[in-house]
């Protein structure tokens, strides 16, 4: 049988759920889905912030997004995002993993509250999400075109350099090791997890670094392709696990770090 190229790729019609895709990395991911096609609900505490990515989106096209408010550091709060999806839909094609938040200080000094509340949401709002929308899912999935859960980790996560971020770090391990328990359990109903584990992106978490040229520098001189990522880095990874193109990777830790992982 020939291979399609030209649908290779292609994800549109498909239904999206994208957390934290006010901002950063999720507002990339979310750029990605929309130019090839896709619905997709995005998520964040912040709902001014989701509406303003609407807004520039919808009018781009040729996809369409609508705006959620979730505070998913709570039970309760992952529970009442699953809810306001299923009422807008009955399947989910494509679960994508974002929100996320960090904390840095001296390992004597780093406070027990926010080892919880890195992990409350960098961890359990994941597990506690994917659960609640796992019927969803199962019923988006087939043998031939799973459903596909994308979670977001970190190179932080395969490599011991904390920045003095230590429940970051140990929140995105826990990410990469769940993504390989469920891809194991959830193959049989027809869906796909993996773990996409970036290197430096622009973000609110590295504007510290980002926005200043002295930082920025600095840190693209440890990374071997010596610069930060960008948003076609995102979509060319995402569009690839969410198509036909990656509907037999599953379990996978895929590094976008511009080496950072390889170095010793």
């Amino acid at each position: 049988m020939a291979i399609n190229i030209n649908s290779l790729f292609d994800v549109s019609g498909k239904v999206a759920l994208v957390t934290g895709g006010g901002s950063g990395i999720g507002t990339m991911a979310t750029e990605a889905l929309v130019s090839a096609g896709c619905k997709v609900y995005i998520a964040s505490r912040r709902l001014e912030s989701c509406q303003a990515v609407a807004d520039e989106f919808n009018a781009e096209g040729p996809g369409s997004v609508i705006a959620l408010q979730a505070d998913l550091s709570t039970e309760e709060g992952t529970k009442a995002l699953a809810n306001a999806f299923a009422s807008h839909e009955d399947q989910l094609d494509i679960l994508v993993n974002n929100s996320g938040t960090t904390w840095g200080a001296p390992f004597e000094e780093f406070p027990r509250s926010k080892w919880d509340d890195v992990m409350a949401l960098n961890v359990s709002a994941v597990a506690d999400l994917t659960k609640n929308l796992l019927p969803l899912l199962r019923r988006a999935g087939t043998a031939d075109n799973p459903a596909r859960i994308v979670n977001l980790g970190s190179v932080v996560g395969t490599r011991p350099a904390s920045n003095q971020a230590y429940s970051y770090g140990a929140s995105k391990a826990a990410i990469h090791h769940l993504t390989r328990m469920l891809a194991n359990e959830f193959g049989s109903m027809h869906v796909t997890v993996n773990a996409i584990a970036p290197g430096p992106f622009p973000s609110r978490m590295m504007a510290h670094v980002i926005r200043d040229d002295a930082r920025k520098k600095a840190m693209e001189a440890r990374v071997p392709l010596h610069r930060c990522g960008e948003a076609e880095d995102i979509a060319g990874l995402l569009l690839m696990l969410c198509s036909r193109a990656g509907s037999y990777i599953t379990g996978g830790i895929i590094p976008l770090d511009g080496g950072l992982s390889a170095m010793p």
